[in-house]
């Protein structure tokens, strides 16, 4: 058995550490003893992009963003599925994982984060959600283990019901919401009803047709939706 080795460490904003470690020509990104993402397990990261593609159908000059860069398996897939004139903005809140990208698991990456189409942005994805005004036509969030703050706690605030009316307000009519997560959260998928979502939960697993069961909201803003219902519970 080839052993594990320790490549970096980094500390998350607010608290907390991410590990990366190699086994031969796989990686792991840890948080105490949580496996974040692994690049054998990629099947659940790839169909957040993929299924969230496939419901916005065509659309010219797409704008996606993306929370979390990871081990980029959303990105590559959503640069597969969009077209030429498509933007994908990615943000990244610990600028070691931005390092790690370009550093020791470049190969992984290959040329994405070189394609015309990507924005990468340092810092908070909340930032850029509260930013926008339906800027964009679907935000895919992998930042954490599921719809709560287990790497940081500040993450809870996408999560809440103010952080989804900032989402909502931040996609276009008939935009998507997906949000990434290792388990299901029942109440999350009625916060996100609350908020004005039509709400479609997809479950994924790990590796194709093998591996746990990953769990895709897929939360879309009415076509026509202008302002959201106001936050409560």
């Amino acid at each position: 058995m080839i052993p594990w080795i320790l490549l970096d460490t980094a500390p998350v904003p607010d608290g907390g550490e991410l590990r990366l470690k190699r086994r031969g020509d796989e990686f792991s990104i840890m948080a105490g003893a949580t496996e974040l993402m692994n690049s054998r397990l990629s099947g659940s990261e790839k169909a957040l992009a993929t299924l969230v593609c496939a419901r916005l159908g065509p659309r010219p000059a797409a704008r996606l963003l993306i929370g979390g860069l990871g081990m980029g398996f959303t990105l590559r897939a959503a640069l597969g599925e969009v077209g030429a004139d498509a933007q994908i903005v990615v943000a990244e809140l610990v600028p070691a994982v931005i390092a790690w990208a370009r550093g020791p698991m470049a190969d992984i990456f290959g040329d994405s984060l070189a394609d015309p189409r990507v924005a990468l942005f340092e810092g908070d994805v909340a930032g850029l959600i509260g930013a926008g005004r339906a800027a964009y036509d679907a935000i895919l969030l992998d930042v954490d283990n599921g719809p709560g703050g287990l790497t940081r706690a500040a993450n809870d605030g996408l999560y809440g019901p103010a952080g989804l009316g900032a989402a909502r307000a931040a996609l276009r009519p008939g935009g998507v919401l997906a949000v990434w997560s290792s388990a299901p959260d029942s109440g999350f998928t009625s916060r996100l009803r609350r908020a004005g979502f039509a709400v479609e939960e997809a479950r994924v697993r790990a590796h194709g047709k093998s591996g746990a069961r990953h769990v895709i909201w897929l939360a879309a803003k009415p076509a026509g939706a202008a302002r959201a219902p106001r936050p409560h519970g």
